[in-house]
């Protein structure tokens, strides 16, 4: 495993980042503890929740099977950074979502319990609340940071303006800040390079792509679809045929170079400037082991352009659109 800082931190990660969205709604306790037990056996030290999962009238559920996960001991824990999220809302009565200080006072505590630990090492906002201003929000996590109970503060989902407001505000209350942005980005869907990508390297922020594998669309759908292992529907179907002649060109290449879709998808995302760890959320063991194998996997410059050929990307702004 190759571990990388995360952004301009002292923190170490693996380039890898373990997603846990699937604990409790499709992958029971006792198979998620067993993923993750692997995932440490592998090297990956960085593991990624948020207080919603589980979802519905299971909220917290991913935290909670976490947390017994940790309760097992054997230096679990300390092997272990820590991300969770804040922001969505966790009851129907005023003041349990969102970015209030009062909701990030209660939030974390119950994070906190769920997932039977004294700290978190990373608490990620996990969208931005228009609604909150960032002097409230940065005084609750300069608390939280002084009582120990969190270590550093991400964003999800930021715009690149909305970056840009949080460090500036934080550098003149002589805070640290955001060090980390979760975003989704994948060859299918590069619109962060626009301005999200510029904002993380400019402020030092380390990037975490969520659904690296755009929904699995990346990990050698149309093969998997003659094979009859799996089938779009919904919105999938409706991606997939829009981007099929891509996709079926990317399915070609990857097997040109001898490598599984999957790998070479995660494997273009660590050459990403200011990238610092796909998330994969695996449901199975198999699906762990078969995003270790990105790995595995060295693009060089020839393999990077076929790869902007087949999914074109953008340029900064305003270069990608203005002369």
């Amino acid at each position: 495993m190759e571990y990388t800082r995360l952004g301009r931190t002292g923190l170490k990660v693996s380039r890898l980042c373990l997603g846990t969205m699937n604990f409790g709604p499709f992958t029971e306790e006792g198979d998620a503890h067993q993923i993750m037990d692997v995932a440490l056996e592998q090297g990956i030290n960085f593991f990624d929740t948020a207080n919603v999962y589980g979802w519905g009238e299971n909220r917290g559920r991913t935290e909670e099977i976490i947390g017994n996960w940790f309760a097992k001991g054997g230096g679990r824990r300390e092997k272990t950074v820590l991300a969770t999220k804040v922001y969505g809302e966790m009851g129907d009565w005023p003041n349990q979502g969102r970015l209030s200080a009062l909701n990030i006072r209660r939030a974390v505590e119950a994070s906190l319990r769920r997932l039977q630990t004294d700290h978190i090492d990373l608490y990620q906002m996990h969208h931005v609340d228009r609604d909150t201003p960032w002097d409230e929000i940065w005084q609750a996590m300069e608390v939280l940071v002084a009582q120990g109970k969190i270590l550093y503060v991400g964003s999800s989902n930021f715009a690149g303006w909305h970056i840009a407001q949080a460090q500036e505000t934080a550098k003149a209350r002589h805070f640290l800040g955001l060090t980390s942005e979760q975003s989704l980005y994948n060859l299918l869907e590069r619109s962060t390079e626009l301005e999200v990508l510029p904002a993380a390297e400019f402020y030092g922020l380390g990037v975490i792509p969520w659904s690296p594998l755009h929904g699995g669309l990346l990990g050698g759908v149309l093969r998997k679809e003659r094979e009859g292992v799996r089938r779009a529907g919904g919105r999938a179907l409706d991606a997939l045929e829009k981007h099929r002649d891509q996709l079926q060109a990317f399915e070609d290449f990857a097997a040109e170079l001898g490598h599984e879709p999957g790998d070479i998808a995660l494997a273009w995302l660590l050459t990403r400037p200011a990238v610092t760890a796909p998330i994969v959320g695996p449901r199975t063991l198999e699906q762990l082991h078969a995003g270790l194998g990105a790995l595995e996997v060295t693009l060089d410059q020839k393999s990077l352009d076929r790869l902007d050929e087949i999914f074109p990307g953008h340029r900064t702004a305003p270069e990608d659109y203005a002369w």
